[in-house]
């Protein structure tokens, strides 16, 4: 079943053309990998996807519903979810409560008002303290974990609203080869609950956990579908020995 499907996407900043014209199809509880050389138009596509810019051309549909115009809040009141590469946890606040703002921000305003979510929601952020690792860390403040840490904890985050669809732009820049392995083995399980699709640069970790790919050069799709069928595509291999 098609959860997202992107038709004919055109970008373009005054004289530099962004996307040129991309298809892309992202299937229920899938984990698609977005790659490309670096100015391939891959962060550009995603943001036309989640909503943070809107495409000259083209059009996205979600669910069903065309989603080409709408609001980044629209998109994720419909079940999408988004992580930039910059991590934007609350450094001052403990990694606890970090979750459990996420959880009460889908909260309505009297319960908030009451204090009623904090006990009721308890639960559920202890669930995803130890799915992501961090339960041991738990009291500690957000802005003391290490890089791979806040990564793991704004994925968290991100989950924490149930959506159909998570974004991942570079979910492991900045990260040791460690960590980028830990990274894989927390993502897996998640594909029984959403579909990803994710930016990286990472060619090892990305190919290891995505059913399918889609590489990008120039703003235009090279290349499209399995794993295997991209790493043997000449296509693929001349963009990257050509551009990267």
């Amino acid at each position: 079943m098609i959860l997202l499907r992107v038709q004919g996407v055109r970008k373009v900043y005054a004289t530099l053309t962004a996307l040129d014209g991309v298809d892309l199809t992202v299937m229920k509880n899938s984990f698609h990998g977005l790659i490309g050389p670096n100015g391939s138009g891959k962060s550009t596509l995603l943001k036309c996807i989640a909503g943070a810019e809107f495409a000259n051309q083209g059009s996205v549909t979600f669910a069903g519903r065309d989603i080409t115009r709408a609001t980044p809040a629209a998109r994720s009141r419909a079940g999408m979810s988004l992580k930039f590469q910059i991590t934007s946890v609350l450094p001052s606040l403990s990694v606890y409560d970090n979750i459990l703002l996420a959880l009460q921000a889908q909260e309505v305003m009297g319960t908030l008002a009451l204090s009623r979510s904090r006990g009721r929601l308890h639960g559920r952020v202890i669930d995803l303290l130890a799915q992501f690792s961090l339960f041991e860390k738990r009291h500690d403040l957000a802005g003391s974990l290490s890089h791979g840490q806040q990564q793991w904890l704004e994925i968290a985050m991100a989950i924490s609203r149930d959506p159909a669809l998570l974004l991942l732009d570079e979910p492991t820049a900045g990260m040791s080869r460690q960590e980028r392995h830990v990274t894989g083995e927390l993502l897996i399980p998640i594909k029984q609950r959403c579909s990803v699709l994710i930016v990286e640069h990472d060619v090892d970790f990305i190919k290891d956990i995505c059913d399918t790919l889609t590489v990008l050069d120039q703003g235009a799709v090279v290349e499209s579908g399995t794993t295997q069928h991209v790493q043997n595509s000449e296509r693929v291999r001349e963009a990257y020995l050509t551009h990267v």
